[in-house]
């Protein structure tokens, strides 16, 4: 699971920087405003990539997929991405879930010397 749901967040790390770019030159928002919203977002994509094995962690990023689609009053693409997005971080969830019990299977199967297995 910390592969996938890592990998969907080091694409919203980029996403969120764009929109900041994009934000920047058509909002009445101040630069400052902006890059702040945008680096703590930006910031928390990041951390969240090491913190994925913790409890928790799963709900951070749902808030997050929240918060990258109400981006979308800003940014009104973000609507459309923000929903891409929390798509994809429901099918890392869910399929990151299954290969961990797949792998855990095969490592107990693989343990298991009344099997056969090599």
């Amino acid at each position: 699971m910390r592969t996938l749901c890592a990998s969907t967040l080091i694409g919203e790390f980029f996403v969120i920087g764009f929109a900041g770019l994009v934000a920047m030159q058509t909002s009445d928002l101040s630069a400052a405003t902006v890059w702040t919203v945008s680096g703590v977002a930006m910031l928390l994509c990041v951390l969240l990539c090491g913190m994925l094995g913790r409890p928790g962690a799963v709900q951070i990023g749902w808030a997050l997929q929240l918060g990258l689609i109400a981006s979308g009053f800003v940014v009104p693409v973000m609507y459309f991405l923000g929903a891409c997005f929390a798509g994809l971080w429901w099918a890392s969830v869910r399929y990151g879930r299954k290969v961990d019990e797949a792998r855990a299977r095969f490592a107990a199967r693989s343990a298991d010397p009344g099997t056969g297995a090599v």
